[in-house]
This record gives C-alpha cells, sequence and structure tokens, in this order.
C-alpha cells in the first residue's frame, strides 16, 4: 500500500520508471495532505474570535474534513490498482474475434474505473475547498499561511485528478458515460 510507505519510498515509488504510481495518486496524495493542514488548523486551540461559533465552525468543519482524507487517502492506492488494471487489459490476447471482443469490453471497464478514482478525488478536493473557506473565517489568523498551502495543494490535486479523468475519456467509447463525467468536471471545478 502507497499510503503505509514512509515519505521516502513514497518519493522513490514516483520517481521510478514503473508508470505507477503516477499523477493520479499523485493528485490524491496533494489533495489528501491539503485536507490533513485544514484539520491541522480546525484543531489549533486559539480560533479566529474565540468564540463558540468559531469552534462550532470548526469542528463541524473537521469532522467533514476526516473524512474526506479519509477518501483521498484510499485513491492514492486505488488510483494505481485502476490504471494498472487497465495495463492488464490492453495485455490481454486479441488474436480471435472473442479475444479481441473480451478485451474491448476488459479495456472499457478499466478506463471507467481508471476515471471513476480521479473523479472521486476531483470531488473530494472541491469538497475540502469548500471547507476551508470555513477554517479560514473561524480558524486561529497565525495559521492562514496553512490554510493557503492546503488551499493550494487541494487545487493542485484536483487539477491534477482533472487531467487524468480528460486523457481517460478520449478513450471511453461510452458516449453518455463520458458526456455525465464532462458534466460532473464542470460542477465541481
Amino acid at each position: 500500500m502507497l499510503a503505509d510507505r514512509s515519505v521516502r519510498d513514497l518519493l522513490s515509488a514516483f520517481s521510478s520508471s514503473d508508470p505507477t504510481p503516477g499523477g493520479g495518486s499523485a493528485s490524491a496524495l496533494a489533495s489528501a495532505i491539503g485536507a490533513s493542514l485544514l484539520i491541522m488548523v480546525t484543531g489549533l486551540p486559539k480560533t479566529r474570535s474565540g468564540s463558540d461559533e468559531d469552534r462550532q465552525a470548526l469542528a463541524a468543519a473537521r469532522a467533514a474534513l476526516e473524512g474526506l482524507r479519509q477518501t483521498l487517502v484510499s485513491a492514492i492506492d486505488a488510483d494505481t490498482k485502476a490504471y494498472d488494471e487497465v495495463v492488464a487489459a490492453y495485455k490481454l490476447p486479441k488474436a480471435t474475434a472473442g479475444e479481441q471482443t473480451a478485451r474491448k469490453e476488459a479495456i472499457q471497464r478499466a478506463l471507467r474505473a481508471a476515471t471513476d478514482v480521479p473523479l472521486g478525488v476531483v470531488r473530494a478536493s472541491a469538497d475540502a475547498l469548500a471547507h476551508a473557506r470555513s477554517v479560514e473565517a473561524h480558524g486561529n489568523p497565525n495559521a492562514a499561511s496553512d490554510v493557503g498551502v492546503a488551499v493550494a495543494l487541494l487545487k493542485a490535486g484536483a487539477q491534477g485528478a482533472r487531467l487524468n479523468v480528460e486523457i481517460n475519456l478520449g478513450s471511453v467509447t461510452d458516449g453518455g458515460y463520458a458526456d455525465r463525467v464532462r458534466t460532473d468536471l464542470e460542477l465541481f471545478l
């Protein structure tokens, strides 16, 4: 599991000549770090004004962000798995008509999975960005740079995931599915 590796091991995995982990996993990681920074700010003892309203808003943001972070951490490995399945589908035999049909179907299934994972990263990143507004409004003002870094990481993760969605959609033959995904992308970015 990539998410269980040390930072050094993870960086080595990303820099290896293997195609996975790649940009999709990196996007999920960037967004997971962004969500983690926001969670950190929600837990600081000092808030914007020290009010109960601040504490309640930060507690609500924290609860939502913890779930989003878990989604993003899971996506780190899910993206790698999905892309590995695409590669495996392309390697299926294609000597007979039956094998060709089975291969095409397997490729399309794998491409949809490889699209759905980064689409989930886009969604989770967008949701975390929405909570960043509350964290910024109610959190410790001395942590403004932490919130800013979190927002930058979440935006980078969302944009990277979007690039993965778009590249995969180029090979998806189900036009209805592709149109729904494109519509989803417009809702979240």
